[in-house]
């Protein structure tokens, strides 16, 4: 982080001193200016110890006088979030308030109304509520409505607070945090690991309630995946272990490693130091040491070559975690298609783009110089392939890209394989829309002012084109009366997009056109009770409403629907890909979607069908498979969803209910 300079330092004191002089009738507006030099001092982290120091003073001098964090045993941890999404100056009052605390539950500052435990505990839960800050993780409401400077505050503060504080009292929902993290089986394990790492080095996991031991299970996945890594911490006292090891030794390895990347997605550092020693010595051990199942065992026996070559040349301790997306690839077959091989193979060959190594390397926080950002990328196309819905798409207004990499590699891995080749080696990407085609490096900018780098490989290197290429698809669809993504959609996605299209929203007249026709549509598309039972066969490209915890209309998002199905109660659920990093948020009404414990696999949310209905406004469908069962949906199951949209994100539009959409 850079430093304050002496003169910002200076202006501060300069404003605090005519502050404190100031008589009451402009004391006000002395103490605006003194915010704005809070403001500037809360961008570095010497500026922030700078004012936690002087909390104190700026307290007793009264800056917070007649604003809403006058009393501190009144203020209230949930509002701390929205304050500073509010921006400057309420988030610079916010986050001085914040050090003031702070400085309470350190014992550096006094106060009359507060004591040093509750102002640990108002920390505490300030830090649960604000983990997308903590983590530097913002949600999709958050990024829409913070700017960048304002957002780099906030991660400020708070990597402030947790270098200062004792997180006792956040340690269960920590552990929560990183379970559901988990079960989501993201690539980027950055967030998972930073969170382990938290808990490991602030916390006592020794203990034997269920929490300690599902926060050991991911520690030990992480740190220590057999009783040898404990013994052998180094990662080169740990190749001189398996260098003398035996082959019984060496098997309770093997299983050992299987079972914590199984259980939770993640890969030690440890493990390719024992992979590459298996498949060069006891290759019958790898099965074991993957956790394969008997389609993925098969696999193995049949495409070992291969396999191994790819472990040889790729597998690292700074590239591990592709292991895990390895051992997917084997256990859905993915191997035995021949395009899959044959791409894989002359990714081996390619010779990389200088721009398109450069984005690679600066994608990762601190690279190995011992490894290429070739081999970095092939990591990335293994874990893409593996993991489809573990795809997100980083601070960037990019869902339409990350939904796409996502149905490639789920639908068409090989035609995934060919786009990564052409952009790795020509850094330039062709697509082509209604007979035109659309080369990326002759558009203009896409959705991305800035490309944040906190993405896997291949998104690195394929979300710049793609962006750029849907942006152009848009501007082209435009003007039509319709919503664009009509023709967008099965033109940037391909052939297994149906091709009728419902949308509830008009874009000329900024209104919504027959909701009950258009959720008449969707449940007989999709509804199992109305469609004839029928599944989903490919996903569907599907847009909606993004609403607050409140409700209230924030902005337009795009996800995939999966799959709707009965859950283990026998209720019609949606499952969907939500490719913002983050499968659960709050969207007001009660409705949050989950991650685990209603049948979800691995990456996808899930809610109840009509509360899924309700924040959807665009999809696509068979026309003629829908057009004799539209009639059938009863009434009944359309008022919930009325209901739950008009009174949420409804209220930002008008409502015609007079035309009719099929």
């Amino acid at each position: 982080m850079q430093e304050t300079s002496n003169r910002v330092f200076e202006n501060f004191e300069n404003s605090f001193l005519e502050f404190k002089e100031a008589p009451d009738f402009t004391k006000r507006d002395k103490a605006a200016k003194l915010a704005s030099q809070i403001d500037i001092l809360s961008l570095t982290r010497d500026g922030l110890s700078y004012l936690y120091e002087k909390s104190g003073e700026l307290d007793q001098a009264g800056i917070f006088f007649g604003t809403a964090w006058n009393e501190p045993d009144k203020l209230v941890p949930a509002l701390v979030k929205g304050t500073l999404k509010a921006g400057h100056p309420s988030s610079s009052f916010e986050l001085l308030s914040e050090l003031r605390l702070l400085a309470y539950a350190n014992g550096d500052q006094q106060s009359e109304v507060i004591n040093a435990k509750e102002a640990q505990n108002f920390l505490e839960e300030v830090v649960v509520h604000n983990l997308e800050f903590a983590l530097k993780e913002p949600a999709e409401e958050t990024r829409t409505v913070m700017s960048e400077r304002e957002l780099k505050k906030a991660f400020n503060l708070f990597g402030f607070i947790i270098s200062e504080i004792d997180l006792g009292g956040v340690y269960d929902k920590l552990a929560e945090e990183i379970r559901l993290i988990c079960e989501q089986r993201p690539i980027v394990t950055r967030k998972a690991r930073e969170l382990i790492r938290l808990v490991d080095a602030r916390f006592d996991t020794s203990g034997d309630r269920e929490v300690d031991k599902s926060v050991r299970l991911y520690i030990n996945a992480v740190y220590k995946p057999s009783q040898n890594s404990i013994l052998h911490q180094t990662l080169e006292d740990y190749q001189d272990f398996l260098d003398n090891a035996n082959l019984r030794t060496l098997s309770h390895e093997a299983d050992s490693f299987g079972y914590y990347m199984h259980q939770t997605g993640l890969v030690s550092q440890y493990h390719p130091l024992l992979l590459k020693k298996l498949v060069k010595e006891h290759p019958e051990l790898v099965p074991n040491c993957l956790d394969l199942n008997d389609r993925g065992k098969a696999e193995w026996e049949k495409f070992h070559e291969l396999v191994s070559t790819l472990i040889i040349e790729i597998v690292s301790p700074d590239n591990c975690q592709c292991i895990y997306g390895l051992a997917r690839m084997l256990g859905k077959n993915l191997f035995s298609r021949r395009p899959v091989r044959v791409g894989l193979e002359n990714l081996r060959k390619i010779k990389l783009n200088p721009q398109v190594e450069k984005r690679i390397i600066k994608s990762l926080i601190h690279p190995d110089m011992d490894v290429t950002a070739q081999q970095y990328l092939l990591g990335g196309v293994i874990k893409m392939l593996g993991q489809p819905l573990g795809v997100g798409q980083g601070n960037n207004p990019t869902c339409q890209s990350a939904r796409g990499l996502s149905m490639w590699s789920q639908h068409a891995p090989a035609k995934l394989i060919d786009m990564i080749i052409t952009v790795a080696t020509q850094n330039n990407l062709i697509m082509r829309f209604e007979n035109h085609d659309l080369v990326s490096n002759q558009l203009g900018k896409g959705l991305v002012e800035k490309l944040d780098y906190n993405l896997d490989p291949v998104s690195v290197l394929l979300v710049p084109h793609l962006d750029k290429i849907y942006n152009e698809m848009m501007k082209r669809s435009a003007g039509r009366a319709e919503d664009p993504h009509k023709w967008v959609n099965p033109a940037m996605y391909g052939q297994w997009i149906q091709l009728s299209f419902a949308s509830c929203y008009d874009y000329l007249t900024n209104s919504i056109l027959d909701f009950e026709g258009f959720i008449r549509i969707f449940y007989a598309a999709f509804h199992p009770d109305f469609n004839g039972d029928r599944e989903m066969s490919y996903p569907n490209p599907v847009g909606i409403f993004i609403t607050s915890s409140k409700g209230d209309m924030v902005g337009f998002h795009a996800i995939s629907l999966l799959r709707i199905a009965k859950d283990q109660n026998g209720k019609a659920r949606a499952y969907f890909l939500n490719p913002n990093n983050e499968g659960r948020q709050d969207w007001g009404q009660g409705i949050k979607p989950a991650v685990f414990g209603f049948g979800e696999k691995h990456g996808e949310s899930s809610l109840p069908i009509a509360q899924f209905a309700a924040r959807i406004y665009a999809f696509h469908y068979s026309h003629l498979d829908v057009a004799h069962k539209v009639n059938q949906v009863p009434d009944s199951e359309l008022k919930e969803v009325d209901n739950l949209a008009k009174s949420s994100w409804g209220k930002s539009y008008t409502w015609n209910n007079q035309q009719k959409i099929w």
